[in-house]
């Protein structure tokens, strides 16, 4: 009787802690639809646990499912092109390196330029908030989807089309003469009014630029500089979430004969009167109509 008792007040208990959202714990399920490697990093923000683990590799076509705590705040990118040293055993990558030297990061960020997918989870009124940014750059397409959530709008973002390629080559990270990243006008040129720092530290002296507007366009959900809250901030509750690596393979703006699809035909007069960046975000937008109409929207 008496250990009936108890075990009715314990599921009494767990009814309640439930009831006020103790315990709620998300489900992340990271997928690689790349060609090639990736080794996903995961930071937590400050006064947020680590999560158990902090990076591995990911295979084409694996992915990698495990839960996330109650309230976890943090963010997600994919680290390219890394090697470990057969001499030293020091673990780097090419692009979004966390400095960590192993191939789990040990309390440090994406090295920029990266695609970041960033979380809060149960936060104000017990919604989750996520975005994608590319307010430190890009390195690689990126999708997130929030599953089986209410409440909120629960939107897909990401950023699905292939930037590289037609990185302005100002911004432009290459490795063996190819382009493997996309620097942020902040990182590229450090001037505060790319940065939104100093004078330009509030949402109304720091404005989009055409180096924003270049990622803007291309990828509409995302965000592409520090004040596009507006566009790019989602929420939902209680979702699940999956994150895909280059989602689709159709979405590349450079095609394997090296042409852009879809590029609006600009003759040579007019483009030796057109900043770089410019063109290449026209192609940008004609290359992002064309894709799958369930990206579109992205």
């Amino acid at each position: 009787m008496a250990s009936h008792q108890a075990f009715s007040s314990f599921l009494f208990l767990v009814c309640i802690l439930q009831s006020i959202g103790v315990g709620y714990s998300a489900t992340f399920t990271i997928t690689n639809k790349c060609t090639n490697t990736i080794w996903p990093g995961i930071l937590s923000n400050a006064g947020t646990d680590q999560l158990p683990t902090t990076g591995f590799a990911l295979g084409p076509g694996e992915s990698n499912t495990f839960s996330v705590p109650t309230s976890w705040s943090g963010r997600l990118w994919g680290r390219t092109l890394c090697s470990q040293d057969s001499t030293t055993g020091k673990f780097t990558c090419v692009t979004a390196d966390c400095g960590s030297s192993a191939v789990e990061c040990a309390g440090g960020g994406a090295t920029p330029p990266a695609t970041l997918a960033e979380f809060t989870l149960n936060g104000a009124g017990g919604l989750d908030f996520y975005d994608v940014s590319l307010v430190d750059g890009y390195n690689l397409p990126m999708l997130v989807v929030a599953e089986g959530g209410t409440g909120g709008n629960c939107t897909t973002t990401g950023c699905v089309v292939d930037l590289n390629a037609a990185c302005p080559s100002e911004l432009k990270v290459t490795a063996s003469d190819e382009g493997v990243a996309c620097k942020s006008a902040c990182e590229a040129f450090g001037d505060p009014q790319y940065c939104c720092s100093g004078a330009y530290a509030t949402p109304d002296t720091c404005k989009p630029s055409s180096y924003s507007q270049f990622f803007k366009t291309a990828c509409p959900k995302a965000y592409s500089y520090a004040y596009d809250d507006g566009t790019s901030t989602f929420t939902c509750a209680s979702a699940n979430y999956i994150i895909t690596f280059c989602p689709t393979p159709s979405t590349s703006v450079k095609s394997s004969n090296g042409q852009v699809p879809g590029a609006v035909d600009v003759s040579a007069s007019l483009r030796n009167t057109m900043p770089n960046f410019v063109v290449m975000a026209v192609t940008v937008m004609a290359a992002a109509w064309r894709l799958p109409p369930l990206f579109d929207s992205l």
